[in-house]
C-alpha cells in the first residue's frame, strides 16, 4: 500500500468523493475487510457494500487482498490502494488553476494556484517513476517560524528571496548536456489553529441532519495584515 497517491481521473475523483465510498475507503486503509465485514461498519446490505466495491475497484482505488472460505462462501478480502488520497487539479482539468495567468508574489491566490500546479505535477511525476519502477528524486523543506512583527517578515522574505535566487544563479545551466530541469516552489503564509475534533466525524455519512438541525460553525479564513 502507497502513502499516499493521486486521483487525477475525473470519474474516480468522483467515485471517491461518495460519502460511503469515501468511508469504504477509509477502513479499507485501515486494514484489508471483506464486503461482510464492511457491511456491519457502515450498517449497510453486503449487496449494497459489494456494488460500492466494484466501482471503487473498477477505478483502482481498492484492490484485492486475498480470498477466504466462509462456510460454504469465498469471501473477497478487498483493501485500499493508497492510505491516503489526493485530487489532482487535472480531475477539473478545464478549470485548474493556471499560476502563469497572473504573477503576484503577494497574492494568496496565486500561491494557491502554484499549490495546485505541484499537487498536479508531482502525482504526474509519481504515476510516470511508479510506471517506469524508477524513483523519483524530490526534495521537500516544511518548518514554522514566528515573527515578532510585520517588519520582521517583510526582512526575511526579501532575505529568503535573494538567498534563493542566489543558488539558482550559481547552480544554473541551462546549456548542460544530460540535465534535467526542476522547478523551486518557495512559500510563506500564517499557520492555520490546529481546529477542534467534529463530533459528527464517526457518525453514518449516509445519514442527513434531522430537519432543524444546524451544522458545526466554519472557522472564517486566515487573513494576512500587513
Amino acid at each position: 500500500m502507497l502513502d499516499v497517491t493521486v486521483i487525477e481521473d475525473p470519474e474516480a475523483a468522483a467515485v471517491s468523493l461518495d460519502p460511503i465510498r469515501s468511508r469504504l475507503l477509509a477502513e479499507l486503509a485501515a486494514g484489508p475487510a471483506s464486503a461482510a465485514m464492511l457491511a456491519g461498519k457502515v450498517g449497510l446490505p453486503r449487496q449494497k457494500v459489494n456494488y460500492h466495491l466494484k466501482a471503487l475497484e473498477r477505478h483502482g482505488l481498492v484492490e484485492l487482498a486475498g480470498e477466504r472460505r466462509k462456510g460454504n462462501v469465498t469471501e473477497r478480502l478487498m483493501r485500499a490502494t493508497a492510505a491516503s488520497y489526493v485530487i489532482s487539479p487535472l480531475a477539473l482539468a478545464s478549470v485548474q488553476p493556471d499560476p502563469d495567468r497572473f504573477r503576484d508574489q503577494l497574492s494568496a491566490r496565486w500561491l494557491l494556484a502554484l499549490g495546485a500546479r505541484l499537487v498536479r505535477d508531482v502525482g504526474t511525476l509519481i504515476t510516470g517513476a511508479a510506471r517506469a519502477h524508477k524513483r523519483l528524486a524530490t526534495y521537500a523543506l516544511d518548518g514554522e517560524v514566528r515573527f515578532a512583527s510585520p517588519a520582521d517578515r517583510a526582512a526575511f522574505i526579501q532575505e529568503l528571496t535573494a538567498g534563493v535566487g542566489a543558488l539558482i544563479r550559481k547552480y544554473d545551466a541551462p546549456d548542460a548536456e544530460g540535465g534535467r530541469d526542476h522547478r523551486i516552489v518557495v512559500a510563506v503564509h500564517p499557520t492555520v489553529a490546529p481546529q477542534a475534533p467534529d463530533p459528527r466525524a464517526d457518525e453514518d455519512p449516509a445519514v442527513e441532519p434531522e430537519d432543524g438541525e444546524s451544522r458545526p460553525p466554519q472557522p472564517p479564513p486566515a487573513e494576512l495584515t500587513d
